[in-house]
């Protein structure tokens, strides 16, 4: 079954390893989030904001968020599916600097967010400008690596509790 309950009919599912490449070829330099390797987790992959890349912390400073969540997923090759968990995560900023931390509530499960904002300051000929304008809302992670899924003949299992 597909993300929306239909079977996916797009022929034979890949493999696992073809699958595990793709969703890696997912990461973009202007995309805001990143799926990386994630065994040193004991799970197959990690989609998380770039909340820790330079070019990225700025904007999540300046939208002041204090959470954020990252997807920890693992593959079935057996079932063609990819189980995932949501995993919700305080951030202290120092100096500018995110610092991260498991959540006081340890969120895990399924979840979706949106934070959004606009910032304005004065431009160099003085004139009002939009400086940023931003919107993290976690569907942009979850469906790229849904849709790509489809595309493999794997589905996305949302998983809350329990084991992944």
């Amino acid at each position: 079954m597909g993300i929306f309950g239909k079977k996916n009919t797009l022929g034979p599912p890949l493999s696992p390893n073809e699958v595990r490449s793709r969703l890696l070829g997912l990461n973009r330099e202007t995309s805001p989030y990143l799926i990386v390797d994630g065994q040193g987790d004991g799970v197959d992959l990690i989609a998380e904001w770039k909340i820790v890349d330079a070019k990225w912390y700025e904007i999540f400073a300046k939208a002041n968020l204090t959470k954020i969540f990252r997807i920890y997923m693992k593959l079935d090759s057996e079932k063609h599916e990819l189980r995932a968990q949501d995993r919700e995560y305080t951030i202290a900023w120092r100096a500018g600097i995110p610092s991260l931390s498991l959540a006081v509530s340890s969120f895990k499960g399924q979840m979706t967010s949106v934070e959004f904002g606009t910032a304005y300051a004065f431009t160099e000929t003085l004139a009002p400008g939009q400086v940023y304008n931003y919107r993290f809302n976690t569907n942009e992670i979850k469906k790229p690596i849904q849709d790509l899924l489809v595309i493999c003949g794997w589905n996305y299992k949302g998983v809350a509790f329990g084991k992944l």
